[in-house]
């Protein structure tokens, strides 16, 4: 049999920790052939706090962890039984499902492509009301047109004196309403 990957359902928080006893008793077994990859999804985000851009980890499935894995009875024993595993996802109580290859390498390429270019915390869409909290518009209200991630900057259209009028701010000058 190959190994497969296999979603864990971990108590949301303590993904890491989970990842991290998973990795502790694999190798205090000696099951480490039955074994590959244990892994949190993440993504590295930007945020600007206090006027400075800040980069910080954010798990894209909260509360679940990957596990690459030869599954047995005894892996499985091992998984179940790790502190704040609640269970499997996918496949039955005592058989779970393991997710596709092709699931598997998107949730990976997510996490390698992340590295390259960090995302912005707060994720705009065309057609949502935000607030100016910055510059020459602050206090006034408008609906997003535009939004461009790789210059982390967003078109709003204000209302002046009874017109709309398309505004260009960055992402640390709005915040969603």
């Amino acid at each position: 049999m190959a190994k497969r990957w296999y979603v864990v359902h971990a108590y949301s928080g303590y993904e890491k920790q989970v990842m991290r006893h998973l990795i502790e008793r694999i190798k205090f077994a000696g099951m480490e052939e039955e074994f590959g990859d244990v892994l949190v999804p993440t993504e590295e985000v930007v945020e600007m706090r206090n006027g400075q851009k800040r980069k910080s980890e954010r798990k894209f499935f909260p509360g679940y962890v990957l596990v690459q894995v030869e599954m047995s009875e005894a892996a499985w024993h091992l998984i179940k039984d790790t502190p704040r595993v609640l269970g499997f996802i996918g496949g039955t109580a005592d058989k779970p499902a393991p997710i596709t290859e092709k699931e598997a390498d998107a949730i990976l390429r997510r996490v390698e492509d992340s590295g390259d270019k960090p995302r912005p915390r707060t994720l705009f869409e065309p057609g949502e009301t935000v607030r100016v909290i910055d510059g020459p518009f602050a206090d006034f209200n408008g609906v997003v047109e535009e939004v461009n991630y790789e210059k982390s900057r967003v078109q709003v259209a204000v209302l002046i004196f009874g017109r709309s009028t398309p505004v260009e701010l960055e992402f640390s000058q709005v915040e969603k309403i």
